[in-house]
């Protein structure tokens, strides 16, 4: 029977363009898409994954489709290859989706929580005609409880309405356009990551918030639940191993503070260990709800070294942090990698180029991406997926023009889901720096803005605008210079970082988004050529970092559309550089303060 309903899923998609594919792609089974459990860092046993073929429809915006207009293989966004669509919805058109599933009769007397991973942008849901929730914003995990609108048995039908207005709407979207040109890239609408179901007791597990505490050795846990009242009694268990290292216990909505071991293990890109740990909440004796969680013990920090630079720290020593910028874009699935497979891949790949971060450009990833760094050993500057009109840009002094004054919708959409990227992301150790703001797009109240964002976490570093326009606020002053690195602006009072250089561009016939029409900010014909030069930077970095630099990010990890500039091509088929001799010339880099 399973091979029978993969052969029927099969036949109903296939690819929806000729444009390049990954070699994940190639291997996609739509009745088994994505199967992993999407949320590692709160895991339950028990859970449905609804990813697979739905029926879709386009319609104009404000009308409920008559019928369906054929599959879509979820959770690729409509614009993809992978989602068996490769339509564009626009401002004036709604996307639907509908599917229908059985609750498995072992939940029943439980509640069921439906999960979506990401919704690019605004989408309202039903299920059996009952409106059962809407949510805004394109990056963000967002849970129903859909119980009392379940069926009493048999079928249920879920529908998903969702509006975006791409680059004519006020919220936070990235780097994505209505019309694709240079470096900005196709629109992304509607289901991007994993849409799952999962049954919990009345009783349950929220959100777990851990905060490590190297120089006190200890950990603080904040478990949120969904009971009203502190009723319950919230248990954490950390366990090295099989072994359990700490524990404490305390009632639901009290920070748990656990002190840890005195030889406890640190988390850095050379040991990237990580701590397991079982948080179960009980109610009058009685477990509740019992999710698995991992955590790590780790700081990032400034400190001012003996010739009076600040220079970033982790684990309370100086470190050179250097990595590329990953946009984190597919050829075949847009925002969404093929696999778990894939979405892993690139981040070892930069691990095996001898990098020690990554800055995640204008993009927020599945939960599993951050997971792979924190496995890898990865250190993570988080962009925001920024959006909004550009304010002048003054890029090597104190800015001294006016900032962007946004409209109270716009600046509220940009508040609302950067605390929402902040609270999602904050438990996952990998994350070292938050960067609100990129190279002027959208930058507006920056002072204020960087305060806010240092406030809601403090447990990070700050960089209040790369390459934008630069304010005394935050922990971080972010050059960009292309193609060569240059100091040309330098802050006696915060770390100095060059945020993005490079650009070396190849383009490999066979390999192209677009054949005719690619660009780099330099191109040279073959790997030989960008290596050479790709190394001659380097050495310019390296001489730079004694005179103030204290990390990089080089341009960057694959080509993207029509960028060819990528250490790798987009496709991921070619890596364009000779590894061994970058590793060999990364690792001196990333060394250099040790």
């Amino acid at each position: 029977m399973a091979v029978l309903l993969a052969a029927t899923a099969s036949a109903q998609w296939q690819l929806a363009d000729n444009k390049i594919s990954t070699k994940w792609a190639e291997e996609i089974n739509p009745s088994n898409v994505l199967p992993e459990y999407p949320r590692p860092i709160m895991e339950r046993n028990e859970w449905q994954n609804l990813n697979g073929l739905w029926n879709y429809a386009i319609t104009p915006k404000g009308k409920t489709p008559d019928s369906y207009e054929g599959k879509i293989l979820v959770p690729f966004a409509v614009e993809s290859s992978l989602s068996g669509v490769g339509k564009t919805v626009g401002t004036e058109k709604e996307l639907w989706y509908q599917r229908s599933f059985t609750v498995p009769s072992t939940w029943k007397g439980k509640k069921i929580l439906l999960n979506f991973g990401a919704v690019d942008w605004k989408a309202d849901i039903w299920l059996n005609n009952i409106k059962v929730g809407q949510h805004t914003g394109g990056y963000t995990p967002f849970s129903l409880d859909i119980t009392t609108a379940l069926a009493s048995k048999g079928d249920n039908t879920l529908v998903v309405k969702v509006w975006d207005p791409t680059d004519r709407g006020p919220q936070p979207r990235g780097k994505q356009v209505n019309r694709p040109e240079g470096i900005w890239y196709t629109s992304v609408t509607g289901i991007w990551q994993t849409v799952w179901l999962e049954p919990v007791n009345e009783a349950h597990i929220t959100n777990i918030r851990t905060t490590s505490d190297i120089d006190n050795k200890k950990l603080s846990v904040d478990v949120a639940t969904s009971t009203k009242t502190p009723s319950g009694i919230v248990e954490v268990k950390v366990y090295d191993g099989k072994e359990i290292v700490a524990t404490a216990k305390g009632l639901s909505g009290q920070t748990i503070d656990i002190p840890m071991p005195e030889n406890s293990k640190l988390w850095s890109p050379d040991s990237p260990f990580l701590y397991s740990m079982k948080v179960s909440l009980s109610e009058h004796g009685k477990v509740t709800d019992q999710v698995d969680s991992y955590t790590a013990m780790r700081k990032y920090s400034t400190h001012r070294d003996k010739n009076g630079i600040v220079r970033l720290q982790l684990n309370n020593r100086d470190l050179f942090q250097f990595g590329p910028l990953d946009q984190g874009w597919w050829p075949d699935g847009l925002y969404t990698a093929p696999s778990d497979e894939a979405l892993l891949y690139d981040i070892q790949k930069t691990k095996d180029l001898g990098f020690n971060m990554i800055r995640k450009h204008v993009k927020v990833e599945p939960a599993r991406w951050y997971t792979h760094c924190d496995k890898v050993g990865m250190i993570v500057w988080q962009d925001m997926p920024n959006g909004d009109k550009e304010p002048e840009w003054q890029m090597y002094n104190y800015f001294t023009g006016n900032e962007l004054n946004r409209t109270a919708e716009s600046e509220k959409c940009y508040r609302k889901e950067w605390k929402e990227i902040m609270d999602y992301l904050y438990g996952y150790p990998c994350i070292g720096v938050w960067v609100p703001f990129n190279e002027r797009w959208g930058q507006f109240k920056t002072e204020d803005i960087a305060q806010w964002t240092k406030e809601h976490d403090p447990s990070r570093l700050v960089n209040a605008a790369s390459g934008g326009n630069h304010f005394p606020c935050g922990d971080i002053l972010d050059l960009h210079h292309y193609p060569n690195p240059t100091l040309d602006f330098y802050d006696a009072g915060r770390a100095t970082v060059l945020g993005e250089y490079g650009g070396i561009g190849l383009a490999l016939k066979d390999h192209l988004w677009k054949p005719d029409h690619n660009w780099g900010y330099v191109k040279f014909n073959t790997s030989e050529e960008v290596t050479a030069q790709y190394e001659k930077y380097a050495n310019d970095l390296y001489n730079l970092i004694l005179r103030g630099f204290s990390a990089a990010v080089y341009t960057q990890t694959t080509d993207v559309e029509m960028e060819v500039n990528g250490l790798m091509t987009y496709d991921r088929k070619v890596i364009k550089v000779d590894e061994q001799r970058i590793r060999q010339i990364n690792s001196k880099i990333c060394n250099a303060l040790k």
